[in-house]
């Protein structure tokens, strides 16, 4: 039985000739499966030699010529911003069209965005204060500079400027030294200021029934405050324990203020309502060191693994012992084995503590593409290919995907599309699809 081209020929002897048994057939040991199982083979090869190729996983769409230093950051409305040699350019992730594209003079480590601006702050090794500069997302015009660093709030539009403590200047709870800012979006100018005598830990408190995210500031001297950041008045205050009021502490999961504050005789966790600053109630640490949140719960992490906790009253709702650190991407929580987040377990159902999907050996990607699934890489070996799979409750493994080229990294996920650096200085959009 041979394949040429597309016809299938199945050589039955006698150079393709009649058979002798033509005229006066034989009959056969097993009646009628020798027709039927060599028209089942004809069928299927003639249908196989005939398919289209295999669509491949993963296409290229455009790519970019890159720095190995060169940010670039994914929009929720489908864009890529990168600033590629000295030009910052917004480029269409469905086609790779290319909207606007402005000159920078002075680098930037990262791009943030908030209000419609990417908010730049230039490379600073010494102790002088680079300042921002606000660049519209719309069109690349620049828009305002001035010094601070300027930030904003998960669930406000709200831009504030800051002057960080050196060192915790890139956490979602900021250390800051001096005032609060308000800034026009617009124009930059300051729209209010709350003053900051020394030090304080900046957090977000989400906002209960219809008000919005307010700011919460916990001050060097015990002094917790909640403003409002539409006008900056101070809504209410109220003394706390003393603490080393930092970047992770405190923490606010599902409304409710969470403090780990020396206790007798050890740590303890103290709650705290949102509105009245009323402390709801203190518990022991018993040993955990670090507050993340878990969906709608706290979890508490230290040697002897993780316990999530019910913020309003502190009951335990699930432990894990070999569970020490958790990250978040969009709305799915990977949890890890390691505090530095360097050994992911897998993909967790937060309410339960379940572990859905087992990603030992992969890599979960960041990006905007992380609402039902998550995309997950990994090496098959020093310097060789990228293999991606996507991750989904309901199947106990990733779901391979496909590989990317050797030499493929530092990847960012949108929906239908995975954008990577390459060793050889570019950054490429491929498009990838998750049927299968």
């Amino acid at each position: 039985m041979t394949v040429q081209g597309n016809t299938v020929i199945i050589d039955l002897g006698l150079e393709r000739g009649e058979p002798d048994s033509y005229d006066s057939p034989q009959r056969s040991t097993f009646p009628g499966w020798f027709p039927a199982a060599v028209l089942a083979v004809l069928v299927l090869l003639t249908a196989g030699a005939s398919a289209a190729p295999a669509k491949p996983p993963f296409t290229e769409v455009f790519s970019l010529r890159m720095g190995p230093a060169d940010p670039y950051a994914l929009t929720e409305d489908g864009r890529l911003l990168a600033q590629s040699y000295g030009t910052l350019g917004a480029y269409d992730l469905s086609d790779g069209e290319t909207q606007w594209a402005a000159g920078q003079e002075i680098p930037v480590y990262r791009l943030r965005l908030g209000s419609g601006l990417i908010l730049m702050r230039p490379w600073n090794m010494g102790t002088r204060d680079p300042g921002t500069t606000a660049v519209s997302v719309a069109d690349g015009d620049a828009r305002w500079s001035r010094t601070g660093q300027v930030m904003t709030l998960a669930g406000s539009s709200t831009l504030l400027s800051v002057v960080p403590v050196r060192g915790f200047g890139s956490s979602a709870n900021r250390r800051i030294n001096g005032p609060v800012d308000a800034i026009d979006p617009e124009t930059g100018r300051t729209l209010w200021t709350v003053n900051v005598p020394s030090s304080a830990t900046l957090v977000a408190l989400p906002g209960a029934g219809d008000s919005g995210t307010r700011m919460l500031l916990v001050h060097d001297d015990r002094t917790m405050a909640v403003h409002d950041l539409v006008t900056g008045e101070r809504l209410m205050a109220a003394n706390v324990p003393a603490a080393d009021y930092d970047q992770d502490n405190p923490v606010v999961v599902n409304g409710t203020i969470l403090l780990r504050h020396p206790g007798m005789p050890s740590m303890e966790f103290s709650a705290y309502d949102p509105i009245t600053l009323r402390n709801l109630w203190t518990k022991s640490a018993d040993g955990s060191y670090e507050i993340e949140t878990c969906g709608v719960l706290a979890c508490l992490t230290g040697p002897s693994g993780m316990r999530a906790i019910d913020p309003a009253t502190g009951d335990t709702v699930w432990e894990r012992p070999e569970w020490r650190g958790l990250q978040q991407f969009g709305t799915q929580l990977v949890a890890y084995g390691s505090a530095e987040t360097t050994r992911p377990l897998g993909l967790i159902d937060p309410d339960t503590g379940t572990l859905e999907v087992d990603l030992t050996g992969w890599r979960p990607v960041s990006g905007t593409a992380t609402e039902h699934h998550l995309l997950v890489t990994r090496a098959t070996e020093p310097g060789g290919r990228t293999m991606v799979a996507v991750a989904q409750p309901g199947r106990h493994t990733p779901r391979l995907l496909g590989a990317l080229p050797a030499g493929t990294g530092d990847c960012q996920a949108a929906d239908e599309r995975l954008v990577c650096r390459t060793m050889y200085g570019q950054l490429v959009v491929w498009a990838y699809g998750l049927k299968g």
